[in-house]
C-alpha cells in the first residue's frame, strides 16, 4: 500500500537535517517501509514523500515514533491508485 505523508519540522530539527533524516531512514528500514520520493515544500508543510509498506500498522508505528523524537508532526495518508479506485466505485 503506498502512502502519502505530509510533514512539519520543528524548529529544532529543521538546521539538523542530517541527523533527523539518518534516524528516520534507518527506522523505516527497520519497520519495511520504503521510501519512493521525497519532495521539499513552501506553504503548510515542509516536506511530502510517497511511501510503501505491506503492512499499515507499521507506518502508524514510525507516526508515533516521529512525533515521540520530537522531529515536528506529520500526517499519512492512504493513496489509491485507479485501479484501486475503480474497484471501490465497483461496490457502489
Amino acid at each position: 500500500m503506498k502512502y502519502v505523508l505530509l510533514g512539519k519540522l520543528s524548529s529544532d530539527w529543521v538546521s539538523r537535517q542530517e541527523d533527523r533524516l539518518a534516524s528516520a531512514k534507518a527506522k523505516l528500514e527497520e519497520l519495511g517501509i520504503t521510501i519512493e520520493a521525497v519532495y521539499y515544500t513552501q506553504g503548510a508543510f515542509d516536506f511530502v514523500d510517497i511511501m510503501e509498506t505491506s503492512d499499515p500498522t507499521a507506518m502508524l508505528a514510525f507516526s508515533v515514533w516521529y512525533g515521540q523524537q520530537g522531529f515536528g508532526s506529520i500526517q499519512t495518508l492512504p493513496a489509491f491508485d485507479e485501479t484501486a479506485m475503480a474497484a471501490a466505485l465497483g461496490k457502489l
